[in-house]
């Protein structure tokens, strides 16, 4: 059946990896009605039209995990940590420009590299690994949803990790008004959370040079500090946000030119930069309100105990006793934007994922009940059994399966944007390579020191028997040197694949570029904006 009404030479299919097909793939009237072009123009307003992958990306770093991990640090250590965060921000702002700069420059986003770069098994390895990082990702999503529930309308927790799956229907009916509306609502929510934290700030009024010196004095005293410090760098650096970025920022049509790439990366890097500031502001809000709080010379005994041991659930009484009752309804309201607004990132990370590595997409629906599915059933388990306090260990859980997840997701992003092969003369140079690789090596290093030295206590500590006790610690060891091998394969590895890069520097050689992978790729914006108009299916 034929298309009609188009005004494009263009066939009309949208197929998964910019190959047209005619197999299950709907039929639009006009593909360019809801794209975002950037005009070719040398122009500060152009900044404009990059605005909006930042802020979705940004939402992972102040998910309801990073706020556990954030009120314990207040909790215990006052403003002492406040420099980590800090150091943690900048590390993030430089990676995940590299992802933004892969997509914009290759028209392919990191999953899609991977599954052309990696033979068969390790790139199936490598999705799995993927898919449970989005699991484990949604994991506190869930959890802090239904932490909020609780807390505004008295919902018990397993009630609201049941009614947590409605966000899946919420999300449907969002993607049909147009990626530019969902970016909106995504800022909206991002905002909504900082000023609910700015106005706890108000009310816990931390004493400012307190605060300047914990972000700029790095210190690490007292017993445990350490691998509370591990725990928020791990909070700050997701693995799912990696293959998120380099996949958002092909829903721009950009100009295809060396200079017009040059200036999508760098609009991406300020923007990224703006989102990543609200974020890590909000962070420092969460940390020193935790710390006037539990730090204050008026709290009572049960106050003492819930601060020796603070999580999300008990965050809100602690607040209300402290500071008065509207300061735990603005947590509360913070946090359910929060997982709300976080469910909708992971959802889009688990679309592109399935599509890049397995050149495979489901329909958005069916994506998110799976992916909220495989996040609720343990949640439920966990908190119909555990409780709030079981189910608050679960994010913690679900932080240290993130951790161990990173480097299969950040290793690739760094060799394919220093490589040439890739990424040609828009390739990382040597100091930034340089810089970078450090930047990654750091956080590698910290989660897997803070996996294995987890792993002893857990040994140590468990009270098996000395032959249970034996077999665990064999098996544990031989998981972890099967873990690193892995690491090492990737690192060690050559790129072997070419990229056909979208702005080459000739004009002889950019007319070989493959037309299907001039932005905006169809494929990916189709994720983001399922067509409002009727849809023709071919058989």
């Amino acid at each position: 059946m034929a298309a009609t009404g188009s005004t494009s030479g263009q066939p009309q299919f949208i197929a998964s990896t910019g190959n047209r097909s005619f197999s299950n793939t709907p039929l639009i009237e006009n593909p360019d009605a809801d794209r975002i072009v950037v005009p070719d123009r040398k122009s500060w307003k152009n900044l404009f039209s990059y605005m909006g992958p930042g802020f979705l990306v940004s939402i992972a770093y102040i998910d309801p995990g990073n706020f556990e991990t954030d009120l314990q640090a207040g909790a215990q250590y006052k403003y002492g940590l406040l420099w980590i965060i800090l150091v943690a921000s900048f590390a993030a702002l430089i990676i995940q420009s590299l992802a933004a700069n892969l997509g914009v420059v290759t028209g392919k986003h990191l999953a899609e590299h991977c599954r052309n770069e990696y033979n068969k098994v390790p790139n199936f390895i490598l999705w799995v690994l993927a898919e449970v990082a989005i699991v484990a990702c949604d994991i506190p999503e869930v959890i802090g949803t239904a932490f909020a529930l609780n807390m505004l309308f008295s919902i018990p927790v397993w009630c609201g990790v049941l009614l947590t799956g409605l966000s899946t229907l919420v999300l449907l009916a969002l993607q049909q008004y147009g990626v530019r509306k969902l970016e909106f609502l995504i800022a909206f929510l991002l905002l909504t959370i900082a000023a609910c934290f700015f106005a706890e700030l108000g009310y816990a009024k931390p004493a400012a040079t307190e605060v300047v010196n914990g972000l700029f004095v790095p210190n690490l005293k007292g017993n445990g500090a350490t691998g509370l410090a591990i725990s928020l760098l791990g909070a700050m650096v997701m693995p799912h946000n990696l293959f998120l970025h380099s996949a958002l920022v092909l829903s721009r049509k950009i100009p295809q030119s060396v200079q017009g790439i040059k200036e999508a990366c760098r609009f991406y890097l300020i923007e990224s930069a703006f989102a990543l500031m609200v974020a890590f502001l909000i962070n420092i809000s969460v940390i020193s309100v935790s710390g006037a709080v539990c730090n204050s010379s008026h709290l009572s005994t049960e106050d003492q105990n819930n601060c020796m041991n603070l999580d999300l659930n008990k965050a809100p009484f602690l607040l209300e006793n402290v500071l008065g009752s509207w300061s735990s309804k603005l947590f509360a309201i913070a946090l359910l934007a929060s997982g709300q607004s976080s469910t909708i990132t992971g959802t889009y990370a688990g679309q592109y994922v399935m599509q890049g590595f397995l050149d495979l997409r489901l329909k958005p629906w069916i994506r998110n009940l799976l992916t909220r599915s495989l996040a609720i059933v343990p949640s439920l388990i966990v908190a119909l059994i555990g409780g709030s306090s079981g189910a608050g260990k679960l994010i913690i859980i679900a932080s240290m399966i993130l951790s161990f997840e990173l480097p299969f997701a950040l290793i690739p992003l760094l060799k394919f944007t220093s490589s040439k092969t890739k990424m040609g003369e828009h390739a990382n140079s040597t100091p930034i390579s340089v810089a970078t690789w450090i930047v990654g090596s750091l956080i590698m290093t910290i989660n897997i020191y803070y996996l294995i030295t987890g792993f002893i206590k857990l040994i140590l500590h468990s009270h098996l028997k000395l032959v249970a006790a034996v077999f665990l610690g064999i098996f544990g060891f031989s998981s972890m040197a099967v873990y690193l091998a892995g690491i090492l394969y990737l690192v060690f590895r050559k790129n072997k694949k070419a990229t056909h890069l979208l702005a080459l520097t000739t004009p002889g050689s950019r007319q070989m570029t493959n037309e299907s992978e001039s932005l905006p790729r169809e494929d990916i914006v189709s994720m983001q904006l399922p067509p409002r108009r009727d849809t023709v299916d071919l058989d």
